[in-house]
């Protein structure tokens, strides 16, 4: 046990040192940024699917899941103690009128940890990313650059949640999540000397709008799970989540620098600052809008399983009064997910390969952004594979997804991008009765 523990804490060392921003997507300029939470590696290599549950790996979508049943491997009488941790990293084209630009960004996603509470009980938490912004854009006429928008931060998650198994069929579970974090972004516009027959130069200072929101609040998310053998070999799992609406808390700062920009780097020196009074935008309440998901799908217990889920976000409640621009509009998102895997035989002892779980899957969503009337939609493929490491249940997972997120529709950007994910789930048994003195 300590050994694995101390392989997940040199993992996420790892994985937060090598960091830097979340995302390096333009569209999370709008709202609080680009969704992060999205499920552990093993769902999104799924294509997102988050219905399956199982007796080893954590669900972040699904608190039911942390009742699992007992393994037959512990005489039906214990559940593993399952803890993970993951990250990823992403490379972006960009693709508009103007050009395009190679963009990349590696994250820390998740870190979670689900254990047995008694016979039916089952108790989970962790931290993970819920939102990020990370963006640079440039306008230019010709050579000349006109705006420069920057932005950095994001939404955080710490939860707790508590999973009981109604029957031996069907689970509930709750989840409560404490959001936090910021959001700072920066724009410029700039001013010229025009001097006729020559070239436009930069006049000496500049000025740059500052923003910055710090971000708190609490949501909870309900989850259902339910399974039964429909055929001797052939098992049913449906699963539901509902997230209902809420509110967080966002504390606002706006302020004015004058600035001296290196016109070979293009690095911003800050002459002096001075602070805008907000008035009434200096505390304002975000909404998060609701969630509904629920899918379903059938397979064979250890060996194999194929499911499609579909999403509701009412993100038309969305609005931020401080960042906000009149060709933007938000409507209600949804998705579909279709994924599954396959175990070509999880006892095996002659072959290393036979034991690998094989995962693959697809999903379309509509983000719920729009901008100039066209709607930000977003499509991706992905494959992935565990590979047992270590102990009895544990597995290294990776996944890759490719896709494409927006429209070069109205001068708009499209991005094409691929996914890289790794993720340790570590399992282990606790509070195991000593049969022997």
């Amino acid at each position: 046990m300590i050994k694995k523990l101390v392989l997940v804490l040199i993992a996420c060392f790892a994985l937060q040192s090598y960091a830097q921003e979340g995302t390096a997507s333009p569209y999370s300029f709008y709202g609080i940024g680009s969704l992060k939470a999205k499920g552990t590696v093993e769902n999104r290599s799924m294509g997102g699917l988050s219905i399956y549950t199982d007796s080893i790996h954590v669900n972040l979508r699904n608190p039911a899941s942390y009742a699992s049943p007992n393994l037959k491997l512990y005489n039906e009488k214990n559940r593993p103690v399952k803890f993970t941790v993951g990250g990823s990293y992403n490379s972006s084209t960009l693709k508009a009128d103007s050009g395009e630009a190679e963009v990349s960004a590696t994250t820390f996603d998740y870190l979670a940890l689900s254990m047995p509470l008694g016979k039916d009980f089952g108790f989970g938490f962790g931290l993970l990313p819920y939102t990020a912004v990370g963006y640079k854009i440039e306008d230019f006429e010709g050579d000349d650059i006109v705006n420069r928008y920057r932005g950095e931060g994001g939404v955080n998650r710490a939860y707790l949640g508590l999973g009981y198994r109604l029957t031996d069929k069907l689970s509930l579970g709750v989840d409560v999540s404490y959001n936090f974090g910021n959001i700072q972004n920066s724009a410029i516009e700039f001013v010229y000397d025009e001097i006729e027959g020559e070239d436009n130069q930069l006049v000496q200072y500049q000025s740059r709008e500052n923003n910055r929101s710090d971000l708190s609040g609490l949501n909870v998310n309900i989850g259902l799970t339910y399974h039964s053998m429909i055929t001797e070999k052939l098992e049913l799992q449906a699963g539901l989540t509902y997230t209902p609406q809420s509110t967080i808390a966002s504390k606002n700062q706006r302020s004015f620098s004058t600035i001296v920009i290196n016109g070979n780097s293009g690095q911003e020196f800050v002459v002096n600052t001075f602070d805008v009074e907000l008035d009434e935008l200096q505390e304002t309440d975000l909404t998060l809008p609701s969630r509904l998901a629920i899918g379903g799908g059938i397979g064979q217990p250890r060996k194999w399983f194929a499911g499609l889920e579909y999403t509701l976000q009412n993100t038309s409640k969305f609005s931020n009064p401080i960042i906000s621009t009149n060709s933007t509009n938000f409507v209600n998102a949804s998705g579909l997910s279709l994924g599954g895997f396959y175990t070509p035989d999880y006892n095996s002892f002659s072959s290393y390969w036979k034991r690998v779980t094989y995962r693959a899957g697809m999903y379309y969503e509509n983000t719920g952004l729009e901008i100039k009337n066209e709607v930000i939609n977003e499509f991706g493929m992905s494959f992935g594979v565990g590979l047992p490491v270590g102990g009895m249940f544990s597995n290294a997972n990776l996944g890759a997804e490719i896709g494409r997120r927006g429209t070069r529709e109205q001068n708009l950007i499209l991005e094409n991008f691929f996914n890289f994910r790794i993720s340790l789930s570590l399992n282990d048994r606790w509070f195991e009765k000593l049969k022997y003195n």
